[in-house]
Protein backbone atom coordinates (compact mmCIF):
# COMPACT_ATOMS: atom_id res chain seq x y z
CA UNK A 1 0.00 0.00 0.00
CA UNK A 2 1.36 3.71 -0.93
CA UNK A 3 1.92 5.78 1.94
CA UNK A 4 3.58 8.98 2.73
CA UNK A 5 3.36 12.69 2.62
CA UNK A 6 4.02 15.63 0.26
CA UNK A 7 7.53 15.38 0.43
CA UNK A 8 8.07 13.40 -2.24
CA UNK A 9 7.38 10.16 -0.92
CA UNK A 10 3.83 9.61 -2.04
CA UNK A 11 3.63 9.24 -5.38
CA UNK A 12 1.90 12.24 -8.12
CA UNK A 13 -1.00 11.95 -9.80
CA UNK A 14 -1.98 14.78 -12.57
CA UNK A 15 -4.71 16.32 -13.48
CA UNK A 16 -5.99 14.13 -16.06
CA UNK A 17 -5.90 11.07 -13.69
CA UNK A 18 -7.85 12.69 -11.13
CA UNK A 19 -10.72 13.83 -13.33
CA UNK A 20 -10.42 10.33 -15.16
CA UNK A 21 -11.35 8.55 -11.67
CA UNK A 22 -14.10 10.85 -10.58
CA UNK A 23 -15.96 9.61 -13.75
CA UNK A 24 -15.32 6.52 -12.92
CA UNK A 25 -16.23 6.67 -9.33
CA UNK A 26 -19.53 8.72 -10.58
CA UNK A 27 -20.39 6.13 -13.08
CA UNK A 28 -20.26 8.53 -15.89
CA UNK A 29 -16.94 6.89 -17.90
CA UNK A 30 -18.74 3.91 -19.41
CA UNK A 31 -19.54 4.48 -22.95
CA UNK A 32 -20.60 1.24 -23.97
CA UNK A 33 -24.10 -0.15 -23.05
CA UNK A 34 -24.96 3.01 -20.22
CA UNK A 35 -28.24 3.85 -23.00
CA UNK A 36 -29.79 0.42 -23.00
CA UNK A 37 -33.73 -0.03 -22.25
CA UNK A 38 -35.21 0.24 -18.96
CA UNK A 39 -34.26 -2.59 -16.74
CA UNK A 40 -30.78 -3.07 -18.73
CA UNK A 41 -27.86 -3.79 -16.20
CA UNK A 42 -24.91 -1.75 -15.73
CA UNK A 43 -21.47 -3.23 -16.44
CA UNK A 44 -21.10 -4.27 -12.39
CA UNK A 45 -24.16 -6.25 -12.74
CA UNK A 46 -26.72 -4.04 -11.15
CA UNK A 47 -30.22 -4.60 -12.60
CA UNK A 48 -33.92 -3.48 -11.93
CA UNK A 49 -35.48 -0.33 -11.78
CA UNK A 50 -35.65 0.39 -7.65
CA UNK A 51 -32.19 -1.53 -6.97
CA UNK A 52 -30.02 0.43 -9.32
CA UNK A 53 -31.56 3.83 -8.58
CA UNK A 54 -31.43 3.55 -4.63
CA UNK A 55 -28.09 2.30 -5.36
CA UNK A 56 -26.60 4.62 -7.51
CA UNK A 57 -28.36 7.40 -4.74
CA UNK A 58 -26.63 5.90 -1.75
CA UNK A 59 -23.11 5.71 -3.50
CA UNK A 60 -23.00 9.35 -4.74
CA UNK A 61 -24.23 9.77 -0.77
CA UNK A 62 -26.98 11.70 -2.52
CA UNK A 63 -28.08 14.44 -5.17
CA UNK A 64 -28.56 17.77 -5.19
CA UNK A 65 -32.33 18.14 -5.51
CA UNK A 66 -33.43 21.78 -4.45
CA UNK A 67 -34.50 22.02 -8.00
CA UNK A 68 -36.35 19.04 -8.45
CA UNK A 69 -36.04 17.87 -12.15
CA UNK A 70 -31.96 17.81 -11.30
CA UNK A 71 -31.71 14.14 -10.32
CA UNK A 72 -33.67 12.75 -12.65
CA UNK A 73 -30.50 14.14 -15.33
CA UNK A 74 -28.10 13.42 -13.12
CA UNK A 75 -29.19 9.46 -12.82
CA UNK A 76 -30.12 9.67 -16.39
CA UNK A 77 -26.48 10.23 -17.26
CA UNK A 78 -25.11 7.39 -14.82
CA UNK A 79 -28.05 4.72 -14.88
CA UNK A 80 -28.89 3.00 -18.30
CA UNK A 81 -31.88 2.88 -19.29
CA UNK A 82 -33.25 5.52 -16.39
CA UNK A 83 -36.61 6.34 -16.88
CA UNK A 84 -38.42 8.94 -15.37
CA UNK A 85 -41.23 6.63 -13.43
CA UNK A 86 -37.59 4.90 -11.78
CA UNK A 87 -37.63 8.10 -9.61
CA UNK A 88 -40.84 8.91 -9.02
CA UNK A 89 -41.82 5.61 -7.69
CA UNK A 90 -39.09 5.50 -5.53
CA UNK A 91 -40.55 8.78 -4.14
CA UNK A 92 -44.11 7.54 -3.21
CA UNK A 93 -42.42 4.27 -2.38
CA UNK A 94 -40.44 6.30 0.43
CA UNK A 95 -37.21 3.99 -0.53
CA UNK A 96 -36.09 7.71 -1.39
CA UNK A 97 -36.53 11.16 -0.06
CA UNK A 98 -35.66 14.69 -0.59
CA UNK A 99 -34.69 15.99 2.67
CA UNK A 100 -31.85 19.13 3.57
CA UNK A 101 -28.63 17.46 4.40
CA UNK A 102 -25.09 18.48 3.70
CA UNK A 103 -24.56 22.49 3.61
CA UNK A 104 -28.35 22.58 4.51
CA UNK A 105 -28.92 21.89 1.05
CA UNK A 106 -31.98 19.83 -0.32
CA UNK A 107 -30.99 16.56 -1.50
CA UNK A 108 -32.38 13.47 -2.86
CA UNK A 109 -31.54 10.59 -0.50
CA UNK A 110 -31.83 7.07 1.19
CA UNK A 111 -33.75 6.80 4.22
CA UNK A 112 -30.61 5.96 6.30
CA UNK A 113 -28.81 9.18 5.25
CA UNK A 114 -31.65 11.16 5.80
CA UNK A 115 -31.48 10.52 9.17
CA UNK A 116 -27.82 10.58 9.13
CA UNK A 117 -26.50 12.93 6.96
CA UNK A 118 -29.02 15.69 8.76
CA UNK A 119 -27.41 14.54 12.21
CA UNK A 120 -24.13 15.61 10.80
CA UNK A 121 -25.42 18.83 9.64
CA UNK A 122 -27.59 19.77 12.64
CA UNK A 123 -24.60 21.38 14.45
CA UNK A 124 -23.88 24.12 11.60
CA UNK A 125 -27.50 24.69 10.75
CA UNK A 126 -27.99 25.51 14.73
CA UNK A 127 -24.71 27.99 14.81
CA UNK A 128 -25.85 29.50 11.71
CA UNK A 129 -29.15 30.25 13.62
CA UNK A 130 -27.23 32.35 16.25
CA UNK A 131 -24.93 33.57 14.11
CA UNK A 132 -25.72 37.61 12.64
CA UNK A 133 -28.01 36.96 9.76
CA UNK A 134 -31.49 37.96 8.99
CA UNK A 135 -32.76 34.27 10.36
CA UNK A 136 -30.76 34.80 13.38
CA UNK A 137 -31.54 38.22 14.14
CA UNK A 138 -35.14 37.15 14.12
CA UNK A 139 -34.57 34.15 16.32
CA UNK A 140 -32.69 35.73 18.84
CA UNK A 141 -35.13 35.28 21.87
CA UNK A 142 -36.39 31.87 20.45
CA UNK A 143 -35.28 28.72 22.45
CA UNK A 144 -34.24 26.54 19.33
CA UNK A 145 -35.15 23.41 21.42
CA UNK A 146 -38.32 24.63 22.32
CA UNK A 147 -38.74 25.51 18.33
CA UNK A 148 -37.88 21.89 17.62
CA UNK A 149 -40.38 20.60 19.67
CA UNK A 150 -43.33 22.32 19.11
CA UNK A 151 -42.35 21.70 15.19
CA UNK A 152 -41.91 18.42 15.58
CA UNK A 153 -45.54 18.12 16.98
CA UNK A 154 -46.73 20.32 14.10
CA UNK A 155 -45.15 17.97 11.38
CA UNK A 156 -46.65 15.05 12.32
CA UNK A 157 -49.09 15.52 9.40
CA UNK A 158 -47.40 16.98 6.16
CA UNK A 159 -47.57 21.31 5.89
CA UNK A 160 -46.71 23.92 3.38
CA UNK A 161 -43.94 25.91 4.79
CA UNK A 162 -46.44 29.00 5.05
CA UNK A 163 -48.66 26.82 7.15
CA UNK A 164 -45.51 25.92 9.45
CA UNK A 165 -44.86 29.28 9.94
CA UNK A 166 -48.57 30.72 10.62
CA UNK A 167 -49.05 27.91 12.80
CA UNK A 168 -45.73 28.12 15.01
CA UNK A 169 -46.31 32.03 14.59
CA UNK A 170 -49.14 31.07 17.34
CA UNK A 171 -46.55 30.93 20.15
CA UNK A 172 -43.96 33.21 18.73
CA UNK A 173 -46.17 35.85 17.77
CA UNK A 174 -43.19 38.56 17.69
CA UNK A 175 -41.51 36.23 15.42
CA UNK A 176 -41.82 36.41 11.50
CA UNK A 177 -43.59 33.22 10.37
CA UNK A 178 -40.76 32.96 7.71
CA UNK A 179 -38.26 32.77 10.33
CA UNK A 180 -39.67 30.31 12.25
CA UNK A 181 -40.58 27.85 9.51
CA UNK A 182 -36.97 28.15 8.36
CA UNK A 183 -35.63 27.76 11.73
CA UNK A 184 -37.91 24.41 11.83
CA UNK A 185 -35.91 23.12 8.63
CA UNK A 186 -32.73 23.83 10.31
CA UNK A 187 -33.55 21.70 13.46
CA UNK A 188 -35.11 19.11 11.80
CA UNK A 189 -34.72 16.45 9.50
CA UNK A 190 -37.98 17.45 7.41
CA UNK A 191 -39.35 15.68 3.87
CA UNK A 192 -40.45 17.36 0.96
CA UNK A 193 -43.56 15.00 0.76
CA UNK A 194 -44.94 14.00 -3.23
CA UNK A 195 -46.10 15.43 -5.33
CA UNK A 196 -43.31 17.91 -4.71
CA UNK A 197 -40.29 16.03 -6.67
CA UNK A 198 -42.29 13.91 -8.95
CA UNK A 199 -41.38 14.45 -12.72
CA UNK A 200 -43.68 16.90 -14.66
CA UNK A 201 -45.76 17.52 -11.49
CA UNK A 202 -47.34 21.30 -11.24
CA UNK A 203 -50.07 22.84 -9.76
CA UNK A 204 -52.25 22.71 -6.40
CA UNK A 205 -50.55 20.09 -4.42
CA UNK A 206 -46.80 20.57 -5.52
CA UNK A 207 -46.12 23.46 -3.62
CA UNK A 208 -43.35 22.81 -1.28
CA UNK A 209 -44.52 20.95 1.67
CA UNK A 210 -42.95 19.22 4.22
CA UNK A 211 -43.49 16.21 7.32
CA UNK A 212 -40.69 14.94 9.29
CA UNK A 213 -38.41 12.48 8.54
CA UNK A 214 -39.92 10.27 11.92
CA UNK A 215 -43.21 10.47 10.61
CA UNK A 216 -42.71 9.77 6.72
CA UNK A 217 -39.99 7.04 7.58
CA UNK A 218 -41.01 5.40 10.75
CA UNK A 219 -37.12 5.99 12.14
CA UNK A 220 -33.71 5.10 11.48
CA UNK A 221 -33.35 1.51 10.46
CA UNK A 222 -29.45 0.94 11.02
CA UNK A 223 -28.18 3.52 13.63
CA UNK A 224 -29.79 3.94 16.78
CA UNK A 225 -31.97 7.06 17.64
CA UNK A 226 -30.34 7.74 20.49
CA UNK A 227 -27.02 7.56 18.89
CA UNK A 228 -27.96 10.09 16.27
CA UNK A 229 -29.55 12.76 18.56
CA UNK A 230 -26.09 12.60 19.99
CA UNK A 231 -24.37 13.56 16.45
CA UNK A 232 -27.09 16.06 16.23
CA UNK A 233 -26.62 17.61 19.43
CA UNK A 234 -22.45 17.29 18.90
CA UNK A 235 -22.72 15.54 22.80
CA UNK A 236 -21.34 12.29 22.26
CA UNK A 237 -17.97 12.98 20.55
CA UNK A 238 -17.35 10.09 20.20
CA UNK A 239 -20.33 8.94 17.41
CA UNK A 240 -19.91 12.04 16.26
CA UNK A 241 -15.93 10.88 14.97
CA UNK A 242 -17.50 8.03 13.90
CA UNK A 243 -19.91 9.62 11.83
CA UNK A 244 -17.88 11.33 10.08
CA UNK A 245 -15.26 8.43 9.69
CA UNK A 246 -17.92 6.93 7.50
CA UNK A 247 -19.10 9.95 5.63
CA UNK A 248 -15.42 10.52 4.80
CA UNK A 249 -14.76 6.76 3.54
CA UNK A 250 -18.13 7.34 1.23
CA UNK A 251 -17.17 10.96 -0.10
CA UNK A 252 -13.68 9.28 -1.30
CA UNK A 253 -15.17 6.06 -2.71
CA UNK A 254 -17.49 8.47 -5.03
CA UNK A 255 -15.18 11.53 -5.32
CA UNK A 256 -11.70 10.43 -4.74
CA UNK A 257 -8.84 10.97 -4.33
CA UNK A 258 -9.22 13.60 -2.51
CA UNK A 259 -8.03 16.17 0.21
CA UNK A 260 -9.53 17.46 3.47
CA UNK A 261 -10.03 20.80 1.79
CA UNK A 262 -12.02 18.97 -1.04
CA UNK A 263 -14.38 16.69 1.46
CA UNK A 264 -14.99 19.66 3.91
CA UNK A 265 -15.96 22.19 0.61
CA UNK A 266 -18.30 19.00 -0.52
CA UNK A 267 -19.48 18.52 3.19
CA UNK A 268 -19.67 21.93 4.42
CA UNK A 269 -18.39 20.87 7.88
CA UNK A 270 -14.87 21.80 9.12
CA UNK A 271 -12.58 20.23 11.12
CA UNK A 272 -12.71 16.63 9.07
CA UNK A 273 -9.02 16.28 9.53
CA UNK A 274 -9.35 13.81 12.70
CA UNK A 275 -11.73 11.66 11.00
CA UNK A 276 -9.01 11.21 8.18
CA UNK A 277 -6.88 10.85 10.66
CA UNK A 278 -8.46 7.97 11.93
CA UNK A 279 -8.64 6.66 8.24
CA UNK A 280 -4.96 7.47 7.54
CA UNK A 281 -3.65 3.88 8.27
CA UNK A 282 -6.14 2.04 5.99
CA UNK A 283 -5.68 4.69 2.81
CA UNK A 284 -3.51 5.69 0.10
CA UNK A 285 -1.76 8.74 0.14
CA UNK A 286 -0.97 10.96 -3.24
CA UNK A 287 0.50 14.24 -4.01
CA UNK A 288 -1.60 16.33 -6.29
CA UNK A 289 -0.73 18.31 -9.54
CA UNK A 290 -0.46 21.20 -6.85
CA UNK A 291 1.45 19.62 -4.07
CA UNK A 292 -1.56 18.59 -2.34
CA UNK A 293 -1.44 15.78 0.09
CA UNK A 294 -4.20 13.47 -1.18
CA UNK A 295 -6.46 10.55 0.12
CA UNK A 296 -8.04 7.41 -1.26
CA UNK A 297 -9.37 3.76 -0.72
CA UNK A 298 -6.25 1.60 -1.33
CA UNK A 299 -8.63 -0.41 -3.98
CA UNK A 300 -10.68 2.13 -5.49
CA UNK A 301 -10.37 2.23 -9.10
CA UNK A 302 -7.25 4.91 -10.39
CA UNK A 303 -7.05 4.87 -14.68
CA UNK A 304 -4.73 6.03 -16.56
CA UNK A 305 -4.79 9.70 -17.48
CA UNK A 306 -5.04 9.03 -21.61
CA UNK A 307 -8.01 6.40 -20.77
CA UNK A 308 -10.52 7.11 -23.08
CA UNK A 309 -13.91 8.73 -21.83
CA UNK A 310 -16.97 9.31 -23.24
CA UNK A 311 -18.51 12.56 -23.47
CA UNK A 312 -20.76 13.39 -20.80
CA UNK A 313 -23.56 15.51 -20.31
CA UNK A 314 -23.98 16.42 -16.32
CA UNK A 315 -27.19 17.54 -14.52
CA UNK A 316 -27.38 20.70 -12.99
CA UNK A 317 -26.25 21.56 -9.54
CA UNK A 318 -24.44 17.62 -9.68
CA UNK A 319 -21.88 17.01 -7.16
CA UNK A 320 -19.38 16.37 -10.43
CA UNK A 321 -18.60 19.89 -10.60
CA UNK A 322 -19.08 20.70 -7.17
CA UNK A 323 -17.58 17.88 -5.06
CA UNK A 324 -14.29 19.20 -4.79
CA UNK A 325 -12.58 22.12 -3.36
CA UNK A 326 -10.13 22.21 -6.05
CA UNK A 327 -12.15 21.90 -9.28
CA UNK A 328 -9.74 21.71 -11.97
CA UNK A 329 -9.84 18.39 -12.12
CA UNK A 330 -13.27 18.53 -13.71
CA UNK A 331 -13.21 22.40 -14.90
CA UNK A 332 -9.74 22.43 -16.41
CA UNK A 333 -9.50 26.07 -16.96
CA UNK A 334 -13.14 27.03 -17.16
CA UNK A 335 -12.83 29.50 -14.25
CA UNK A 336 -15.85 28.45 -11.56
CA UNK A 337 -17.56 31.60 -11.92
CA UNK A 338 -18.33 30.73 -15.58
CA UNK A 339 -20.52 27.76 -14.57
CA UNK A 340 -21.89 28.48 -10.91
CA UNK A 341 -23.04 32.38 -10.85
CA UNK A 342 -23.31 34.64 -8.25
CA UNK A 343 -26.48 33.64 -7.00
CA UNK A 344 -25.70 29.82 -6.58
CA UNK A 345 -26.98 28.65 -9.88
CA UNK A 346 -25.14 25.79 -10.99
CA UNK A 347 -25.29 24.72 -14.80
CA UNK A 348 -25.36 21.85 -16.28
CA UNK A 349 -22.42 20.91 -18.21
CA UNK A 350 -20.98 18.84 -21.21
CA UNK A 351 -17.39 17.14 -20.54
CA UNK A 352 -15.45 16.48 -23.33
CA UNK A 353 -12.32 13.94 -22.89
CA UNK A 354 -12.96 14.69 -19.21
CA UNK A 355 -12.78 18.05 -19.00
CA UNK A 356 -16.07 20.67 -19.00
CA UNK A 357 -16.25 22.00 -22.50
CA UNK A 358 -19.54 23.86 -22.27
CA UNK A 359 -23.03 23.97 -20.88
CA UNK A 360 -26.42 21.97 -21.80
CA UNK A 361 -29.92 23.55 -21.14
CA UNK A 362 -33.31 21.92 -22.48
CA UNK A 363 -36.77 23.30 -22.89
CA UNK A 364 -39.57 20.92 -22.75
CA UNK A 365 -42.35 20.32 -25.32
CA UNK A 366 -45.03 21.36 -23.53
CA UNK A 367 -43.44 25.38 -22.39
CA UNK A 368 -44.76 26.77 -25.72
CA UNK A 369 -41.81 25.45 -27.54
CA UNK A 370 -43.14 24.78 -30.92
CA UNK A 371 -43.39 24.38 -34.41
CA UNK A 372 -45.66 23.31 -37.43
CA UNK A 373 -45.51 19.97 -36.79
CA UNK A 374 -46.71 20.55 -32.96
CA UNK A 375 -43.94 20.63 -29.92
CA UNK A 376 -41.07 20.47 -29.93
CA UNK A 377 -38.20 19.34 -27.05
CA UNK A 378 -34.75 21.06 -27.44
CA UNK A 379 -31.26 20.85 -26.19
CA UNK A 380 -29.26 24.00 -26.33
CA UNK A 381 -25.13 23.54 -26.32
CA UNK A 382 -22.74 25.96 -25.36
CA UNK A 383 -19.46 26.17 -25.73
CA UNK A 384 -17.26 27.78 -22.61
CA UNK A 385 -13.96 29.07 -23.38
CA UNK A 386 -10.75 29.02 -21.31
CA UNK A 387 -11.10 32.37 -18.75
CA UNK A 388 -8.27 34.21 -19.39
CA UNK A 389 -9.07 36.52 -16.30
CA UNK A 390 -6.42 36.47 -13.06
CA UNK A 391 -8.33 34.24 -10.59
CA UNK A 392 -9.07 31.44 -13.54
CA UNK A 393 -7.05 28.03 -12.60
CA UNK A 394 -3.34 28.27 -13.60
CA UNK A 395 -1.07 25.47 -15.08
CA UNK A 396 0.37 22.77 -12.72
CA UNK A 397 2.38 20.60 -13.79
CA UNK A 398 1.03 18.02 -15.81
CA UNK A 399 -2.21 16.98 -16.28
CA UNK A 400 -5.45 17.77 -18.35
CA UNK A 401 -5.04 21.81 -18.06
CA UNK A 402 -1.33 21.42 -19.67
CA UNK A 403 -3.20 19.22 -22.24
CA UNK A 404 -5.68 21.28 -23.36
CA UNK A 405 -2.79 24.40 -23.70
CA UNK A 406 -0.49 21.62 -26.24
CA UNK A 407 -4.03 21.07 -28.41
CA UNK A 408 -7.40 22.44 -29.01
CA UNK A 409 -9.73 23.07 -25.52
CA UNK A 410 -12.13 21.31 -25.00
CA UNK A 411 -15.15 23.89 -25.97
CA UNK A 412 -12.98 23.79 -29.61
CA UNK A 413 -13.57 20.04 -29.73
CA UNK A 414 -17.32 20.68 -29.93
CA UNK A 415 -16.70 21.49 -33.15
CA UNK A 416 -15.50 18.60 -34.20
CA UNK A 417 -17.90 16.23 -35.60
CA UNK A 418 -16.97 13.19 -33.85
CA UNK A 419 -17.41 14.91 -31.12
CA UNK A 420 -20.42 16.90 -31.92
CA UNK A 421 -22.41 14.06 -32.89
CA UNK A 422 -21.55 12.26 -29.41
CA UNK A 423 -22.96 15.12 -27.73
CA UNK A 424 -26.35 15.11 -30.19
CA UNK A 425 -26.37 11.36 -29.28
CA UNK A 426 -26.62 11.71 -26.00
CA UNK A 427 -28.94 14.90 -25.82
CA UNK A 428 -31.51 12.92 -27.85
CA UNK A 429 -31.31 10.16 -25.59
CA UNK A 430 -32.01 12.56 -22.53
CA UNK A 431 -34.78 14.13 -24.89
CA UNK A 432 -36.07 10.78 -25.09
CA UNK A 433 -36.91 10.16 -21.74
CA UNK A 434 -37.90 13.81 -20.31
CA UNK A 435 -39.93 14.55 -23.28
CA UNK A 436 -40.73 11.19 -25.09
CA UNK A 437 -44.15 12.50 -26.76
CA UNK A 438 -42.60 15.85 -28.34
CA UNK A 439 -40.39 15.92 -31.71
CA UNK A 440 -36.94 16.03 -30.50
CA UNK A 441 -34.34 19.44 -31.85
CA UNK A 442 -30.30 19.99 -30.48
CA UNK A 443 -28.72 22.57 -31.27
CA UNK A 444 -24.49 23.00 -30.80
CA UNK A 445 -23.32 26.53 -30.56
CA UNK A 446 -20.30 26.77 -31.97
Amino acid sequence: MVRGGVDGSAPRTTSAELGRALLVRQHLSTPAGRDGPAGSARPDGTSGGRERVVAEVRHLVGLQSQVPASPYAGLWSRVPGFATQDLGDRLLDRSLVRVATLRGTVHLVTPDDAFELTALARPAQAAFLRARNQHGAALADVDLDDLAEAARDLLAEPLTSVELGRRLAARWPDVGPTHLAYGARCLLPLVQVPPRGLWGASGPGTTTTWTTAQAWLGGPAHRSADELAAVAAGSDPEAVLAARVRLVRRYLAAFGPASVADAQRWSGLARLRAAVDVLRPELVTLTGPRGTELFDLPDAPRPAGDSPVPVVLAADFDNLVLGHDDRTRVLGRVAVRQVVSVNGQVAATVLVDGSVAGTWAWRGGGDGVADRDGAVAQVDVRPLRPDGSPDAPSAGPVGAVEAADAGRSPAERLAEPAVRDEVVARAEDWLRVAAPGARHRVVVHV
